[in-house]
């Protein structure tokens, strides 16, 4: 087998690849619907549409900010495949019933915002369960590929979902009805992950020994990361862009309606020309042999911040879809390389509390960033949410580099604290 797909050789993996590509589509389908619905309950005002948008981003991400580091001891703490199955079936149900308010055409702002608290209360517990899972399916030599072909995975999705989304609602005529049947197929999707994994070996895992009960458990986790100067620049620079910079899906939305006055299959396309960058770099992630190094991080960090301030002064709809895909090769490239990175310098006891604590980080800013980005564009237009948000992303990576990484330039920058190959190799096998 291909070096960039050998993680696919182990069965248990094989299936929940293939079901989170079933799954991440129908999320990036209901992303890219959910953002509509709010345009069009809003139609008419270009201010309010920012505003809700902004508001309905931050109160999904705002339980992943509030519940994070419990959800890291809770998948410490529980058998990760179970907890999966709940957290994905809970998903699956807010999701329905947010298509069946759309359909019936009962649906108000408020009840969106509603169930996108609810949905990201579901994420919140999802995701640190989900990333560390990944080192119970494979071994430590083929974690830095499954981890790149669970970015593929996903961005393979981004490809898919957003166009097939954007050209659904345009089919069905654009209106709020339209939004409810995409938001259905979602609802539906979390069956795929269910099924593939009830259908895992529990045999061929091999899962982390519990930790065990005791006071101050997520305190000692926060603890170990203050510890570690090499991952507080990490958390610190992958915050900044997931707080300012990553609120595409928002920002999209109002240059694609504001700027460029496009319909909802325009609007889809730019999630997917966004994905192509972003599959890309998880492909390149995925055939790379070595272990990334904290210095990837803040290169490909700097290169997304750049990205997106020259994607905010595009002149037309063409040139900004064409830049897309280099914004998405960054972020991706800085987010796998980070991830990566953090997994495999941690010790395996506290993997969950620490990847809840980078999840926390990277998505669970957005309850601040998107309300605030989204005032941006009301306030001095849809462009400033792109030029501001790089802006800030860049501002932030300069201050991790300049705290924690010592006087030398990014450029050189390595990680003294980031664990050797072996070293490396044997903590996760601990």
């Amino acid at each position: 087998m291909s070096p960039t797909f050998r993680a696919l050789h182990i069965r248990n993996y094989r299936l929940y690849a293939l079901g989170g590509v079933v799954s991440n589509t129908g999320t990036w389908m209901q992303r890219v619907a959910q953002d509509w619905l709010v345009l069009q309950l809003h139609h008419g005002s270009a201010a309010e549409a920012s505003t809700a948008l902004g508001l309905t981003t931050g109160l999904q991400f705002l339980p992943i900010l509030l519940f994070s580091a419990y959800a890291g001891l809770v998948a410490d703490r529980l058998p990760k495949r179970k907890l999966l199955q709940l957290t994905q079936a809970w998903m699956g149900t807010v999701a329905i019933l947010l298509a069946v308010l759309a359909l019936t055409g009962v649906v108000q702002t408020w009840m969106v915002f509603v169930l996108a608290f609810s949905f990201g209360l579901g994420a919140a517990f999802d995701a640190p369960a989900r990333q560390s899972f990944v080192g119970e399916m494979v071994d430590a030599d083929t974690l830095t590929n499954a981890v790149s072909l669970n970015s593929a995975s996903f961005n393979l999705a981004r490809v898919i979902g957003p166009a097939l989304a954007g050209g659904l609602i345009a089919l069905l005529g654009s209106g709020v009805h339209a939004t409810g049947v995409v938001i259905l197929l979602n609802g539906a999707s979390y069956l795929a992950v269910i099924s593939a994994l009830r259908l895992m070996r529990a045999e061929e895992l091999t899962p982390v020994q519990r930790a065990p009960r005791g006071k101050g458990m997520i305190r000692d986790g926060v603890r170990y990361v203050r510890a570690r100067p090499d991952l507080k620049m990490i958390l610190v620079a992958a915050s900044f862009a997931g707080t300012f910079g990553m609120n595409f899906q928002m920002t999209s939305a109002l240059m694609a309606t504001q700027i460029f006055h496009k319909g909802p299959s325009e609007y889809g396309l730019l999630g997917t020309t966004l994905a192509v960058g972003s599959l890309t770099a998880a492909l390149l992630g995925a055939r790379r042999t070595s272990r990334p190094r904290a210095n990837l991080v803040i290169l490909a960090g700097i290169s997304f911040g750049t990205i997106e301030i020259i994607l905010g002064s595009m002149p037309s709809y063409l040139t900004f879809a064409l830049v897309t895909p280099l914004l998405g090769l960054s972020l991706l490239t800085m987010l796998n390389a980070a991830n990566t990175t953090v997994q495999l310098s941690v010790d395996p006891a506290m993997r969950g509390r620490v990847m809840a604590l980078y999840m926390m980080v990277v998505m669970g800013g957005t309850p601040i960033g998107a309300p605030f980005i989204g005032w941006v564009g009301a306030t001095f237009g849809a462009r400033w949410t792109l030029i501001g948000g790089g802006g800030l992303s860049l501002l932030g990576i300069l201050i991790a580099v300049t705290v924690f990484g010592g006087a030398r330039s990014p450029l050189h920058w390595r990680s003294s604290a980031v664990m050797d190959d072996a070293a490396a190799e044997e903590s996760v096998a601990a």
